[in-house]
């Protein structure tokens, strides 16, 4: 299996509700590193994965809109957990992807990985197949 992975970051406020996440209950600030993980069995014609400079273009497209939002109001009555973050980024690339953003020989890839680093001991990741 081959990779590539692009990196970006956002910053986001939310609040979680339920008794399960303590003082995370109320609102509360949140940086993510944000990775994205371009899998696929065999190189494209070019020798490549996925265009790099168009996988970052896409990453920050996707990101645009909860950067230093209040994800309470961007995803009226869910909880945003970084898991459901990490599910939500992977439907947005994907979506990316089958609408030919990420370029020629994106066609063959076969599953995307999306890790939100939430500091430097805890992270989350999501990974499907295409």
């Amino acid at each position: 299996m081959f990779a590539v992975e692009v990196r970006d970051h956002i910053m986001i406020a939310h609040s979680l509700k339920g008794d399960v996440f303590g003082p995370a209950q109320a609102l509360h600030g949140a940086t993510f590193v944000v990775d994205v993980a371009f899998l696929r069995e065999t190189l494209s014609a070019d020798n490549i994965v996925v265009d790099m400079g168009r996988a970052q273009e896409v990453l920050k497209s996707v990101l645009g809109p909860l950067n230093y939002a209040n994800l309470d109001e961007v995803f009226p009555g869910e909880v945003t957990t970084t898991e459901f973050l990490c599910r939500h980024i992977h439907g947005a690339i994907a979506k990316a992807a089958a609408e030919g953003a990420l370029g020629p020989g994106s066609e063959g890839l076969s599953a995307l990985r999306i890790t939100l680093n939430e500091s430097h001991v805890a992270k989350a990741w999501y990974e499907a197949a295409l």
